[in-house]
């Protein structure tokens, strides 16, 4: 999963919550990739992005058989 062109962001919350719906996605076939801008600017020496938005992006074949498992989590984060 190199390539990240054929990627679409799907979810945006805290480190913990995203890892736990990346979690999620794999257990059902769907490989996704965390973005952490804060923490990938503060390595590189600047400061960017929020420390407590993380985005989650899976490919975009994977869109239509992950949407709804994202929406479910999302329903479950609302109760």
């Amino acid at each position: 999963m190199n390539d990240t062109s054929d990627m679409v962001h799907v979810f945006s919350n805290t480190e913990l919550t995203v890892t736990h719906l990346k979690n999620i996605l794999e257990d059902n076939g769907i490989t996704s990739l965390i973005r952490n801008d804060y923490e990938s600017g503060n390595s590189a020496g600047f400061v960017g992005g929020s420390y407590t938005t993380i985005d989650l992006y899976i490919q975009k074949d994977d869109e239509a058989k992950a949407r709804p498992i994202i929406e479910k989590f999302q329903a479950s984060l609302e109760k």
